[in-house]
């Protein structure tokens, strides 16, 4: 069951932002599996990754952000938890991250952020 447009109170500001994403999960076996996609958007709380792959949901997991453009590039480590499905994809909410992650991805959002002017 998808949520639509109507029910998508987020309190946070998400941004399309397409970048290169690695999830790190822990299977029920205990063996971890890698992905790679790209997102589709991002927030303060967490990244929609576009997949035709669907991990269960409630998994826990790592995510890399990977920016580049800048001066050097970034990998921004998250730990998340696999929340949502779509056709499209799926949902991270970000759990915890250190401070200077924080501080990149608040940056990140805030540039990004269409000015509803």
């Amino acid at each position: 069951m998808g949520i639509s447009d109507k029910d998508d109170r987020r309190k946070y500001s998400r941004v399309d932002f397409i970048t290169k994403i690695e999830i790190h999960m822990l299977e029920e076996s205990g063996q971890e599996t890698q992905l790679s996609a790209n997102s589709k958007d991002l927030s303060q709380r967490g990244v929609f990754v576009k997949t035709d792959k669907r991990p269960i949901l409630d998994t826990t997991c790592r995510v890399s952000v990977y920016l580049a453009g800048g001066i050097e590039d970034l990998k921004l480590d998250i730990q998340g938890r696999i929340v949502r499905h779509t056709d499209a994809g799926f949902g991270v909410a970000f759990e915890s991250m250190d401070v200077d992650t924080y501080t990149h991805l608040k940056t990140l959002v805030l540039y990004n952020t269409k000015n509803s002017d």
